[in-house]
């Protein structure tokens, strides 16, 4: 009953009201994701975990969202995880969710669903998204706060945003698949100076590395924020934004050019023969808007997805 309450809830674009961890409204094919949790700054739970995903896999799933922006509600953008379990916030023996990990003899079950961090688990998914994801951080963003927005593909920030790789302060490491997707923005140099240090600092200092797009007045950030979402959605084709996304954040971890070649050749063979390559020519041609038709939905070209998908063992 509860997810039938939450889907027609969401269904309207009125936003997760029933469990009041997301928000989740459509409008002029943008969707924004809003973490509504201001009383907390916004803290990660286990529901709101759920609830990114789900917000995610809708997303993939409905041709009105063209792209996807996720901001936080208050004066937080996400303060991290929710500490209010105290000592044992991480200690995945005290909970529930985590149960069969370890055996009664103690022994750990490595690639048992229990011991996967959350975190991981939404960065995942954002990486198989095919909207383009735009982060607009409004103010302080650590711990998962700060993690979950590398797997987003621009990031705007506030000048009220702070940020704080915090996991050896306390006492953890890095999550999210962050070992993976901070250096590839910051390189290996930067991204070991702030998780070793696990210190605090400024968009200014972000943006010098390229962790940012751009620094915003906060009451300009989430404008600045849909006029790239617009930029977007009003000049290219949904599908060819879809594998471009895709073909990037993949070759990020390729071994040789020729990975490229051979995704590259596939995506303009296929493309070149849809209705989208004509419309895209011929609108040129003619000096008007593109109208283009194809649908991530359902005109997805053959070859993909073009890789084996990976699991967790």
């Amino acid at each position: 009953a509860e997810d039938g309450i939450r889907d027609l809830v969401r269904s309207r674009g009125l936003g997760d009201v029933y469990k009041r961890q997301i928000l989740y409204e459509i409008e002029d094919n943008i969707l924004t994701i809003t973490l509504n949790r201001p009383e907390k700054l916004n803290a990660f739970n286990n529901i709101m975990q759920n609830d990114l995903i789900n917000a995610i896999d809708r997303a993939n799933d409905d041709d009105e969202v063209k792209a996807i922006i996720v901001t936080g509600s208050g004066r937080g953008y996400c303060a991290g995880a929710d500490l209010s379990a105290g000592k044992d916030t991480f200690n995945m023996e005290a909970r529930d969710d985590r149960k069969g990990a370890i055996s009664e003899s103690g022994e750990i079950d490595w690639s048992h669903s229990g011991v996967r961090d959350g975190g991981g688990r939404v960065t995942l998914k954002m990486f198989e998204c095919l909207k383009p994801i735009i982060s607009a951080c409004n103010g302080p963003a650590v711990g998962v706060g700060i993690t979950m927005q590398l797997a987003m593909d621009i990031r705007l920030a506030s000048e009220d945003a702070k940020y704080g790789f915090v996991f050896a302060r306390r006492g953890l490491v890095p999550e999210a698949c962050s070992s993976w997707f901070l250096p590839r923005i910051v390189g290996v140099s930067k991204a070991l100076e702030w998780i070793y240090s696990g210190k605090g600092f400024d968009p200014e200092e972000a943006l010098k590395v390229g962790l940012i797009r751009s620094i915003h007045k906060p009451d300009e950030l989430l404008p600045a924020a849909r006029e790239i979402a617009r930029e977007i959605i009003d000049n290219t084709a949904p599908v060819s934004v879809a594998l471009s996304r895709q073909m990037i954040w993949r070759m990020a971890g390729a071994n040789h050019p020729m990975d490229a070649h051979k995704i590259d050749s596939r995506g303009i063979f296929a493309r070149g023969r849809m209705s989208d390559a004509k419309e895209g020519v011929q609108s040129f041609l003619d000096k008007r808007q593109a109208e283009f038709s194809d649908s991530v939905k359902n005109d997805m070209p053959e070859y993909y997805p073009w890789w084996d998908e990976e699991k967790y063992s």
